[in-house]
């Protein structure tokens, strides 16, 4: 488990190019695994995550092949076509691809154990395993509702008209996924608008799916059962990945970053908006489309943060940017306050508490609540000098890597490992631009 140091060293600046998104890359990988013929995949975020996603979809019957950097070529066995794997999946840390292919697993006739790494197997599942328990899979967890699981899918799957409980795009994408191998219509009412990579991948792949408002709720529709066509895909940069180079370069004075080909899908855009609340100079360029999916080159340049109580976005578009938002709230002028939070405490580690404990050892006063988080910022003044616990979690490893660059005294982060899940190239980028970040010590 090597270390990370965090400490300034100078102002970040260049244009980049970051890894592949990773919500599209999974689904990517598992659609075209469904698709009858082969599919070309470009751009796909390599991280242990997406990989972990590529194993298992190899273990069905799927054929994968890596042919490049970030170039793959998938011939998938139609809907309907998975079968049983020889051992047990062992997905590591990804949640994503795990209550997802969940879904697939649900209306296919075979049986899957699934299992993952310490985090993984702490993250409840229940939200996702009980809706396929009601299209009729049989899913047997640890504690009833954690990893390691087995999912026995069922020979004749019901369809569901599902409202889920709470805003998550993963327990819509499983659902739907799990409607693709049953017959009828399979639907998912959201009262709340959540990320749609499944709902347009799905539909540029030939599958009949509609989208619409019925009294306020996001109404999607799937017939079940089609011949999903193969694709040819570039996909897009990782917003997600994106929002540490723009806290970075907003915070870090005298930075000015382009960051090209960045997804801009206007339910993942959250951390710009929140971000240019609080003042940062983020600018959108050469807008387009790629792959189905909005793009710009996004240039950034630093600012002086202000502090923000109410953010002008729905929580929902930028829940996993959350921990390095905290991080530009640290550095920002005056007090902060972000609720509706909930979420957070079932991610990868309990994003809350485990960002108030790493602020806290590096001197940023805070308050904490069951829902959120109250931080006062220090101005550009970060003490530092604390060892921060990421418990697996990449994003608290790299939100206290960017938090490093303005602080006073080295923010040591204790496991640099957990980044390679989803940002890859993420140290060799920071300290191209000019961060000053080092694996194994000062």
């Amino acid at each position: 488990m090597p270390s990370l140091v965090s400490q300034p060293q100078k102002a970040l600046r260049g244009q980049v190019t970051i890894p592949g998104d990773k919500s599209i890359s999974h689904r990517a990988l598992m659609l075209a695994a469904l698709a009858v013929g082969e599919s070309r995949i470009s751009g796909l975020l390599e991280g242990e995550d997406v990989l972990s996603t590529a194993l298992a979809m190899r273990a069905m019957g799927a054929t994968l092949e890596r042919i490049g950097d970030g170039e793959w070529v998938v011939r998938g066995v139609g809907v309907g076509g998975l079968c049983s794997p020889d051992n047990i999946i062992d997905m590591g840390n990804s949640g994503t691809s795990t209550r997802l292919l969940m879904g697939l697993i649900a209306s296919h006739d075979i049986t899957v154990i699934m299992t993952g790494d310490a985090s993984l197997r702490s993250r409840p599942m229940g939200r996702v395993t009980n809706p396929l328990s009601d299209i009729g899979a049989q899913i047997d967890a640890h504690e009833g509702k954690y990893l390691p699981a087995a999912i026995k899918g069922t020979h004749t799957p019901l369809p569901l008209d599902y409202t889920p409980p709470m805003a998550s795009a993963q327990v819509k994408s499983a659902v739907l996924l799990a409607g693709l191998n049953t017959p009828g219509l399979t639907r998912v009412r959201e009262k709340v608008a959540t990320r749609d990579h499944t709902e347009r991948m799905l539909s540029a792949m030939g599958a009949e799916i509609t989208v619409e408002q019925q009294e306020g709720v996001r109404v999607v529709s799937l017939v079940g059962q089609p011949e999903l066509q193969p694709i040819t895909l570039e996909v897009p940069g990782d917003i997600s990945s994106c929002a540490f180079l723009l806290v970075a370069t907003s915070i870090v004075p005298g930075s000015d970053v382009t960051i090209m080909r960045v997804g801009m899908n206007p339910l993942r855009t959250g951390i710009v908006d929140a971000l240019k609340a609080m003042g940062a100079d983020i600018e959108l360029l050469n807008e387009r489309e790629l792959g189905g999916e909005p793009v710009a080159d996004l240039r950034v340049r630093s600012a002086q943060l202000k502090g923000v109580t109410e953010l002008p976005v729905d929580p929902s578009t930028m829940i996993d940017e959350f921990p390095v938002l905290f991080c530009a709230a640290a550095v920002a002028e005056g007090i902060s306050r972000f609720t509706g939070l909930e979420e957070l405490r079932v991610k990868e580690s309990d994003r809350l508490a485990v960002m108030a404990a790493g602020l806290k050892a590096n001197g940023v006063e805070l308050t904490e609540f069951e829902d959120g988080i109250e931080i006062v910022g220090c101005g550009n003044k970060v003490p530092g000098g604390g060892t921060v616990e990421t418990f697996l979690d990449h994003r608290i490893a790299m939100s206290f890597a960017v938090l490093g660059q303005v602080a006073h005294k080295p923010i040591i982060i204790d496991d640099a490992a957990p980044i390679q899940t989803s940002f890859p190239t993420f140290i060799d980028l920071m300290t191209g631009l000019g961060a000053g970040l080092m694996v194994g010590g000062a």
